[in-house]
């Protein structure tokens, strides 16, 4: 995008003049006054052993020139950029990232540019050796003598014919050099003075304000989408569709300074996992036939093998959970001035772990705060300490020494039947007490086929009410330091894991113990993605809710295919009608009876025209979901919908095999699912859309 040119305030003195030849800046005129060039800050990007450079984002750039005009360069500065999740240390002109790993990048201060015939884009000169160019240039600009050549340091020649042709020639090949050729040494690269005159975009940056961070969690595999990029590279692109879903439908909101944005940060679990000497043990026992299929399977779908295994589930929640609050402790010390929600977000098997951990947490952490140095250690103690806590809760604190002999800690009491309480000498109504407290705190409820209401036989608990821990990898879960404000799972199978451990039912009831929302969103194809409303309300079938596009109406496929069905169920049941009416006047003998039975028959066929669309619940597709708000899906998301389904873009409707993985894997780019988030997070701030969409709640 064309960049207008920024002068020096020498330029405010200058007499009027007239304009210059288009797209040229005034301080290449012949003969006219110099003018310092103006720099702007870069990175240098590399992906593949290619090198890249990206221009910083205009605030950050003014804030880095800023720190050098200063005079800092001596010292060790630091000057946070991209939003602050990069440090730019200015002496040694390296880009760190914070929160999380990265090779180091080398930044540059440009103000000289070049470009070859095979190069997509300008690359800066060096810093010292632009400060030569410059030099020349001045001198060119104030004499009025062009025609200057200068060597670059790797003998190659630049020519400053006049301030609109510069160019760079390739060194001349010397008797032992056979590397440059003579037709490379006859094609000049084009020179370039200040950024306004080359062709790049640079970013204006994003807003100071945060209001909300949310930690997003990946699933199986260090590639997250179907380019194969990392979490952080995914977490980017969400981060960069949310700041453009804020400008375009939190406009009101922005103007009254009421939104800034929301801060999207990765959490890796998989580098964590894999270090932990597992690979080379697998390496091992791993068949030398096709090898890059078997090294993708132990890399990627291992994975979910490993979260089953109590050993590694141990270290994959530790992972999470930590990092989690490291990222937390650090996002508050380099940004005291937050005060908003943190909410968490998890994509396919990392929603799992996520769901896992929400439902081991406790339901008051700040009156257990000073428990949770002891709950994330494996010992004990601190669990026959939350016992004491939990039995001065009841007013029993006098059976406290009695549990503390048996050793019973929260999980332990959890499993508690009255048979036991008994056995270990607790009188009556203590154990009534007890037994309440547990089914009150039971957290998933598994409907039993044959004898919902009798105790098993082989466990000797009830089986009506079951822990949430049913089937659940035995590890020691730990505590975040923060309530989460919202749970979003993208392409989750988290209703399919409960139903093979055995969860039938989720109580509607049960909410989870840290965390209000719960927002279950997936792409109609996505093969991955399950469903959790069902196991919440089983008798009753209802679709999930639609999301809305983000432009504010249905695909206008989904309306054709809607309004096809429609029509066709309109005509069917139109004929079925008219060939009863025909066939009733033919089998009706009697002629004066006639009119009255045509009426009548015309009655039977308005009635079956009524009931027919009922005999096929299937017939009305996906889209129809916004119509069935009125469901009581219980308490998992505060009473409100939990399922949300995107709408497939009409060349995925062709193939739903074909787009299957992609479905899988479209949530990063995808601007509804990043509008229904900044939506329900805003909203727990009572900010609204501009304008509400069609269809949502």
């Amino acid at each position: 995008s064309p960049r207008s040119p920024r002068s020096s305030p020498m330029s405010a003195q200058e007499p009027p003049r007239p304009p210059p030849a288009a797209a040229e800046p005034p301080e290449q005129e012949p003969g006219g006054r110099y003018e310092a060039v103006v720099p702007h800050w870069f990175y240098c990007k590399v992906t593949d052993t290619r090198e890249r450079w990206v221009p910083f984002s205009a605030q950050d750039s003014e804030r880095l020139e800023e720190a050098h005009g200063a005079g800092n360069d001596q010292d060790e500065v630091v000057v946070p950029t991209s939003g602050g999740r990069y440090d730019v240390h200015l002496r040694t002109r390296q880009r760190v990232a914070v929160y999380w790993e990265e090779e180091v990048s080398e930044v540059r201060r440009c103000t000289w540019f070049y470009k070859g015939d095979k190069d997509n884009k300008y690359i800066p000169y060096s810093e010292s050796f632009s400060e030569e160019l410059e030099e020349a240039y001045m001198i060119a600009v104030t004499l009025d003598e062009w025609k200057k050549k200068l060597e670059s340091p790797s003998r190659e020649v630049i020519i400053l014919h006049n301030p609109k042709l510069m160019v760079h020639y390739h060194p001349v090949a010397s008797s032992d050099d056979w590397v440059s050729t003579p037709t490379e040494q006859g094609r000049p690269r084009t020179v370039k003075r200040g950024v306004e005159n080359i062709a790049v975009e640079i970013p204006s940056g994003e807003p100071l304000q945060i209001d909300h961070l949310v930690f997003v969690v990946h699933g199986i595999g260090p590639a997250c989408d179907i380019r194969f990029r990392s979490i952080v590279q995914c977490v980017n692109d969400f981060r960069n569709v949310s700041l453009s879903m804020l400008q375009a439908h939190f406009k009101k909101a922005q103007e009254q300074h009421q939104v800034g944005r929301v801060e999207f940060l990765p959490v890796n679990w998989h580098s964590a996992l894999h270090s932990t000497g597992v690979d080379v043990d697998l390496e091992r026992i791993t068949l030398p036939s096709i090898n890059r299929l078997r090294h993708f399977i132990n890399d990627t779908i291992l994975d979910v093998f490993f979260y089953n295994s109590s050993t590694y589930c141990q270290t994959i929640v530790d992972t999470v959970a930590s990092e989690m609050n490291r990222l937390h402790q650090l996002f508050l010390q380099r940004n005291p001035q937050f005060k908003g929600g943190v909410s968490i977000a998890g994509h396919s098997l990392g929603s799992l772990i996520l769901f896992d951990l929400l439902t081991n947490q406790k339901a008051d952490p700040e009156e257990d705060r000073h428990h949770a140095q002891e709950s994330r250690t494996t010992s004990s103690t601190g669990g026959i300490e939350e016992v004491k806590e939990i039995l001065k809760k009841l007013e029993l604190s006098e059976y406290c020494d009695v549990f503390e002999k048996e050793k019973m800690d929260r999980q332990a009491l959890f499993l508690c039947t009255e048979e036991n309480l008994k056995e270990m000498g607790i009188p009556l109504g203590p154990r009534m007490k007890i037994l309440h407290y547990i089914s009150a705190k039971t957290e998933m409820k598994v409907s039993e086929p044959e004898s919902p209401s009798q105790h098993s036989t082989d466990d000797g608990r009830n089986c009506q009410y079951r822990d949430v821990g049913l089937g659940q990898v035995s590890a020691n879960y730990p505590q975040l330091n923060y309530k989460p404000t919202i749970f979003f799972a993208f392409g989750s199978p988290i209703g399919m894991f409960l139903t093979v451990r055995g969860v039938k039912r989720i109580d509607p009831n049960y909410s989870l113990p840290s965390c209000k929302g719960f927002f279950n969103i997936f792409h109609p194809f996505d093969p991955v993605a399950y469903r959790i409303e069902p196991m919440i309300v089983p008798d009753l079938e209802f679709e999930p809710m639609l999301l809305p596009h983000h432009k504010g109406r249905k695909r206008m496929h989904l309306e054709l295919k809607e309004g096809l069905t429609r029509m066709s169920v309109d005509l069917k049941n139109n004929l079925l009608g008219s060939l009863r009416v025909a066939w009733q006047s033919f089998t009706r003998a009697p002629v004066p009876a006639l009119e009255a039975g045509s009426t009548e028959a015309e009655a039977e066929a308005e009635a079956g025209t009524e009931k027919q669309p009922d005999t096929k619940p299937e017939e009305p597709p996906t889209a129809v979901k916004e119509e069935t708000p009125l469901i009581n899906v219980g308490r998992l998301n505060g009473g409100n919908r939990i399922d949300y389904v995107l709408q497939e873009k009409p060349i995925e409707s062709f193939n739903e095999y074909l787009f299957a993985l992609q479905g899988h894997l479209c949530y990063w780019e995808s601007e509804d699912t990043v509008l229904l988030v900044l939506k329900e997070i805003y909203q727990t701030q009572g900010i609204t859309l501009d304008q509400p969409l069609p269809g949502s709640q």
